[in-house]
């Protein structure tokens, strides 16, 4: 994966956020409640293969140094001067880190293109199914595209990923941790058998209950109509019926 020209650079040890490149991708509005990304051919309109990427302020401030010099290269005449400032290319996080995005279409008008490569640590090449997971640490070969059209800047074009560090893929869960049932701490019983443990040889003792004991009277408690209430079709009265 070496750089071969000055347009082809490798952002090194910055951490992958989700990651689509086993296959190209493309985003239905039509998927669940808000729409999400889907696999689809290489060829459909949208396809693409992408990963966002985590990295440190100095990271951040190298790899805008390179798109700088890219733009500068490529400069037309009546190109903006400059780019736009590093944070509205990069996205600040609340924890100091800075975020950016590699993109690389499945098609470039009626040509296709090449997926991009992944290879392990040891530079080996991995399969075209590989599943890179976030948080996995990596490298990254992108091409600069700079451009001018509406805005101006420099795309940032995959063309190959080595994995430094995989993390395992996790299972995701939108809830958090609270106070309640816990499958390591409930008892055989939540799930309708109990276990025996008395011992074979010793004696239970017998049931004494009569079995014609009365039945327990049920306490009926009458409920009281709640007040009328005004007429409000705001967010209280919504809450309040719904309670």
């Amino acid at each position: 994966m070496a750089e071969a020209n000055s347009m082809s650079h490798i952002v090194r040890g910055v951490i992958a956020q989700y990651p689509r490149v086993n296959r190209p991708y493309r985003f239905d509005q039509t998927a669940g409640e808000r729409g999400k990304s889907v696999p689809c051919d290489p060829s459909d309109d949208g396809a693409k293969y992408e990963t966002g990427f985590r990295m440190t302020k100095e990271q951040a401030k190298e790899l805008y140094k390179a798109m700088t010099a890219a733009y500068a290269e490529k400069k037309q005449a009546k190109w903006p001067v400059k780019l736009p400032t590093p944070a509205e290319v990069f996205s600040e996080q609340e924890d100091g880190t800075y975020t950016g995005k590699a993109v690389l279409k499945g098609a470039y008008g009626e040509q296709l293109t090449t997926k991009p490569s992944q290879y392990d640590a040891k530079n080996k090449k991995l399969d075209d199914d590989f599943m890179l997971t976030t948080g996995s640490k990596i490298h990254l070969q992108v091409t600069f595209v700079p451009y001018s059209m509406r805005d101006h800047g420099v795309s940032l074009r995959l063309r190959a990923i080595q994995v430094i560090d995989l993390k395992p893929m996790e299972d995701y869960s939108p809830f958090g941790a609270e106070d309640g049932f816990s499958i390591d701490e409930a008892p055989e019983s939540v799930f309708g058998f109990e276990i025996d443990d008395t011992p074979a040889d010793v004696a239970v003792a017998p049931d004494t209950r009569s079995e014609e004991a009365p039945e327990p009277v049920k306490k009926v408690t009458k409920k009281t109509a709640p007040p009328p209430k005004e007429t409000d079709d705001g967010l209280g009265e919504i809450l309040s019926d719904w309670e």
